[in-house]
């Protein structure tokens, strides 16, 4: 809808988004959205969070971290747009930004279909240009119903204390459309306090340690867990949404895969 003082937009939350013209300026607070304007929109992308490491060549300002934005930093580089996401960051600093009168596009991603669903409004609503071809190669792969599951899997996100992917996660699903079934799928917490030694003794086929957020090494993590196989992925290809989709459904297969 189109209004006096521009468009009327909603985000992923129904939040109205009031945006007088395309973006020229973006500020993103989420290191998947980064690197997918950085591939699908570079020339409007005008800073990001420290934690936003992809592309590595990315030259933008830095607005400190995702749970604690340098608002001042924000508004200084006068962005007509900031995009974050539910999960990532703080409803207190969104609501603050708005209140400064910055436009915040605040995105919601709990499984790769919804992922890419959010995707697309943010570049062809929020940015009004056409989705990029990495986005449009990630929903040709991704597309059709999970497969039946072949192993069953646990996987810890963080230690002391021990943290892992439970219910209603977007790592989850992707991995549900890996054919893998996560343990804690029906946890009702989304990233529920764990046991190790309970779930080394889970029947479990495989545990997916990621280098993100906690930095799992092969001599950090499999430790905890004698009995079941480890497998050490690169978090990017399990947690992030945007160009690594692409990778991570021909990748993450060969390195996921239980021995028999």
């Amino acid at each position: 809808m189109t209004g006096a003082a521009g468009r009327v937009l909603h985000d992923d939350t129904g939040a109205a988004v009031v945006l007088a013209r395309p973006p020229r300026r973006v500020v993103s607070l989420v290191p998947s959205l980064t690197e997918a304007l950085a591939a699908g929109a570079p020339d409007v992308l005008a800073g990001a969070t420290q934690w936003c490491t992809h592309p590595p060549e990315l030259g933008v300002a830095r607005v400190r971290g995702t749970k604690n934005p340098d608002r001042r930093a924000i508004a200084a580089l006068e962005p007509g747009l900031v995009v974050a996401n539910k999960e990532e960051n703080r409803e207190l600093d969104v609501r603050r930004l708005r209140a400064a009168g910055i436009p915040v596009w605040v995105t919601v991603v709990e499984s790769v279909p919804q992922a890419l669903a959010s995707l697309e409004r943010l570049f062809t609503l929020a940015l009004d240009r056409p989705a990029p071809d990495w986005l449009r190669s990630a929903q040709d792969l991704w597309d059709g119903p999970p497969p039946r599951p072949h192993a069953r899997v646990a996987v810890p996100v963080w230690r002391d204390p021990w943290m892992a992917v439970g219910s209603a996660t977007f790592a989850g699903d992707l991995l549900a459309r890996l054919g893998l079934e996560n343990v804690l799928a029906r946890d009702p917490g989304r990233y529920p306090r764990v046991d190790p030694a309970e779930l080394d003794r889970a029947g479990l086929d495989l545990v997916v340690l990621p280098d993100e957020p906690y930095p799992f090494t092969a001599s950090d993590g499999p430790d905890a867990f004698p009995t079941t196989p480890a497998a050490l992925v690169e978090g990017r290809l399990l947690t992030w949404y945007g160009p690594s989709l692409v990778t991570a459904r021909t990748a993450l297969p060969g390195r996921l895969r239980a021995p028999r």
